[in-house]
């Protein structure tokens, strides 16, 4: 499921952050080149931090074409989640140099494409583009997160990444919500309507 002799181009597209409570959803698309073969690609949930980092330098340093996009906390709570990842999705392939054949996207949803594209479940440790995709998307969305706790030092955003973690709901609570909450996402959609009752 790499690009082939022939040159047809294959682009693999994945997500960070759908289910934090806090910041951006982000997307990448990864064109691998078959010349460049990167050993130690996979899911990007599986590997250490300090792996993910060396293998999104190598994927930026050999792959053909790559891009990294993503959806707002705004276009969240205005569109839901699934919406916004898709944009971020659609935003990362239209950002490619080059024009993919075929994109094949993990999970089992398509964003709004010009081109040939699969969804495929569990994609990001089935196929070398994908996973590539997946660590980019995962290591940009943490630089995000490391730079809100510079920000906004009541909420260890470097730790929890934004994720509903007791520790993220403890600080919520005590200090309140940012511009960077989804609103929309409980527990946070239900203590906003208690406090506006």
């Amino acid at each position: 499921m790499q690009p082939n002799d022939s040159g047809r181009l294959i682009a693999g597209v994945d997500e960070a952050g759908r289910g934090p409570l806090a910041g951006p959803v982000f997307a990448a698309a990864v064109i691998l080149d078959p010349q460049k073969p990167i050993l130690g690609l996979a899911d990007s949930k599986t590997l250490s931090a300090s792996k993910r980092e060396s293998l999104a330098a190598l994927v930026k340093q050999n792959a053909l074409s790559w891009f990294i996009a993503s959806a707002s906390v705004e276009e969240i709570d205005a569109l839901n989640i699934l919406q916004a990842t898709l944009l971020a999705m659609q935003r990362a392939v239209d950002g490619l140099s080059l024009q993919p054949n075929e994109v094949l996207v993990d999970g089992n949803r398509l964003p709004k494409l010009t081109m040939p594209a699969q969804a495929i479940v569990k994609g990001d440790s089935k196929i070398q583009a994908i996973s590539a995709a997946s660590i980019l998307a995962k290591v940009e969305r943490d630089k995000l997160m490391d730079s809100y706790h510079q920000l906004y030092p009541d909420y260890a955003f470097h730790q929890h990444k934004g994720y509903g973690t007791a520790q993220h709901l403890a600080e919520i609570q005590q200090s309140g919500f940012l511009d960077i909450h989804r609103k929309t996402f409980n527990p946070l959609k239900t203590w906003l309507l208690q406090a506006n009752a």
